[in-house]
């Protein structure tokens, strides 16, 4: 199944994280008032996001901290956490153009559903997440573990939920390690190829589904991919095959070894804090929340999809959800039902702005 190369500090169990917390970093008073001024002074709220570069921010001593947070998200343990984003002095509008910004210096925004939204507002507005179209971001739910559909996520925390809302976080690497240890028989299925689907987001050169396995390489990385609910969600369709007991197995096990307390890290996202994760390595979930009455205090968040361009090689198998999978280039994202002359420009002037190739 394949040789790996060292990929030890994206294999953690939560004494590593808690023994070395070199993966949390905090925005000192200095930088945060800098990102409130430089965000105020280029906050225009009749102007599109699109319209916005990366030169009407300057993010000052900010950047210092959260650059080498990207790093350790992309290329380290697979997650970061930057604490002291200014959100008590940004209205929400305000506190959505800074993530903005920060993604602008980071990457190429990649859209995130059948609207073709580059940036998601992460609250509960009544959507069934087990439903056919249903997305886990806009309802109050349990998700599953799963990842995103981008090279990185970033999630910036405006307001808490009145109760729960936990974030939960896993090694995808560590899973794999576990799995082949302990059913190497499960794990040779993990490799293989299950079918996920769509959500009704796809574009009109893209089936209802793709496939890809759980588990896979190139350049001698481990990638990791897994969502049970797109997988369960994609058995509507006539042409998928049937779950086999093997692969219901797997995903049982998979599932399991995800939430043993020693693998599976928790965390509440205060006001202010930015999480970042990468979705080769780890996966991530939720639990149900409770939300406040007053629609000014209600959970709220706000998502981004990133592309960075220091990308490495995907795995062939990642191509028909990411189409690209070469270092460097501006791929994932869920293209969905809008994304038009006007995405790809932003896209294009992004891809120069970073050096980074458009994919076909």
């Amino acid at each position: 199944m394949g040789i790996a190369i060292s990929q030890s500090l994206s294999s953690w169990r939560i004494v590593d994280l808690e023994q070395d917390p070199n993966w949390i970093f905090t925005i000192e008073d200095k930088g945060r008032a800098q990102l409130a001024r430089t965000v105020r002074a280029a906050f225009d709220p009749e102007r599109p996001l699109f319209d916005y570069r990366r030169e009407d921010f300057d993010l000052g001593p900010a950047w210092d901290i959260i650059a080498p947070a990207v790093w350790q998200a992309h290329h380290g343990r697979g997650l970061a956490l930057v604490r002291g984003l200014p959100r008590d002095d940004l209205s929400e509008e305000e506190f959505k153009l800074l993530n903005w910004a920060i993604g602008l210096y980071v990457g190429v925004a990649r859209p995130q559903g059948k609207a073709s939204q580059y940036i998601s507002p992460v609250r509960d507005v009544g959507v069934n997440y087990r439903a056919a179209s249903g997305r886990g971001y806009s309802s109050n739910a349990k998700l599953d573990f799963h990842v995103d559909g981008a090279d990185l996520t970033t999630l910036a925390c405006y307001n808490t939920a009145k109760a729960g809302g936990q974030s939960m976080i896993s090694s995808s690497i560590t899973a794999r390690d576990v799995l082949m240890a302990e059913r190497p028989d499960l794990a040779e299925i993990a490799h293989r190829d299950f079918y996920f689907s769509r959500q009704n987001e796809e574009t009109e050169d893209e089936g209802p589904f793709y496939v890809q396995p759980l588990f896979d390489y190139a350049d001698g990385r481990i990638f990791g991919k897994w969502n049970r609910n797109r997988v369960q969600s994609a058995q509507r369709f006539d042409e998928v095959p049937r779950l086999t007991d093997k692969q219901l197995e797997a995903m049982a096990m998979m599932d399991e070894i995800l939430q043993r307390p020693e693998n599976m890290f928790t965390m509440y996202l205060a006001p202010g804090d930015l999480q970042i994760l990468n979705n080769y390595t780890t996966l991530h979930s939720r639990t149900e929340y409770e939300d406040f009455e007053n629609s000014e205090e209600k959970r709220l968040l706000f998502r981004l999809w990133l592309a960075p361009p220091d990308s490495v090689q995907l795995p062939e198998s990642w191509w028909d959800f990411y189409r690209a999978t070469a270092p460097g280039t501006v791929r994932g994202g869920i293209r969905g039902h809008c994304h038009d002359n006007e995405c790809r420009a932003f896209e294009g002037r992004q891809a120069v702005d970073l050096g980074m190739t458009l994919a076909g």
